[in-house]
């Protein structure tokens, strides 16, 4: 049997290793300490923490669909493209995942607003305006969460390759079936992880929501920003804030669990 001693941690490491890993747990201890276990339960269940969830979950929802409809497809392109093409268009859906959300609110705000082309030409075809709308909070969230499930479907389909997909359509498979039938069920666990991150990162956005659709209780007041609103003074109370982080984390905990299910090679 060999000897693994050549890939042991070196000693010195560990110290940084340990001081590594208790700044990534400890402000979770805290926050579970600060709970208010006997009135936790009331505090998850008042008007405004409901309202704040309820609008979380159905915006997340519609924008995990907003993104599987768009990047899907994006993906695919992607996957399909020459390398040179391929490498640009990753750097620019990457700019979402290093972009200040601050500034996607801000970028938003000018591409939808009543005073830009895009905003008053949906103004006079349909009479609406999207900032500080429920569906401004899907577009920012879509923004956002978006760069999560193209390259996840993206690395999936690069990684399956395309011998199978030439296989189907020289046996006479048209591109319809040969994308229905093979392309996408091997870009299954890339799909199934993509979508759950993507979920996950829209209920928890903040800066973008916040400049582009603002903080309307019950019209565009999401969890983080009942959250944001409790601690400032306003609103909700500490404890509700506190209630609804958890409920955050646990959504984070149940999403990695997802993510490591449905990961390709998990154990089953």
């Amino acid at each position: 049997m060999a000897s693994d001693t050549g890939l042991r941690v070196p000693a010195f490491t560990l110290a940084p290793a340990v001081l590594g890993l208790a700044l990534l747990i400890l402000p979770l201890l805290a926050l579970i300490g600060r709970a208010s276990w006997s009135t936790l339960l009331a505090d998850a269940t008042s008007e405004q923490a409901v309202s704040a969830l309820w609008l979380s979950l159905r915006t997340g929802v519609a924008a995990t669909a907003l993104c599987v409809l768009l990047g899907v497809p994006l993906a695919l392109l992607i996957a399909r493209s020459s390398p040179k093409v391929a490498q640009l268009l990753r750097a620019l859906i990457a700019v979402p995942l290093v972009l200040p959300p601050m500034v996607g609110g801000v970028a938003l705000l000018f591409l939808f607003g009543r005073t830009s082309p895009i905003g008053q030409l949906i103004d006079s075809l349909w009479g609406i305006t999207l900032p500080f709308s429920t569906a401004a909070v899907v577009i920012a969230q879509s923004f956002v969460a978006l760069p999560f499930l193209v390259l996840s479907v993206e690395g999936s389909l690069r990684s399956a390759g395309t011998g199978y997909e030439q296989a189907a359509a020289t046996l006479g498979a048209g591109r319809w079936m040969v994308l229905s039938r093979v392309t996408l069920p091997l870009a299954a666990p890339g799909l199934v992880a993509g979508v759950i991150l993507c979920f996950a990162r829209a209920i928890g956005e903040f800066g973008a929501t916040a400049l582009f659709a603002g903080n309307a209780p019950g019209i565009t007041q999401t969890m983080p920003l009942a959250i944001y609103t409790a601690f400032n003074g306003a609103g909700t109370g500490r404890d509700t804030a506190v209630a609804l982080s958890l409920l955050l984390l646990a959504t984070a905990v149940l999403v990695l669990l997802c993510v490591r299910a449905w990961r390709p090679g998990a154990i089953k």
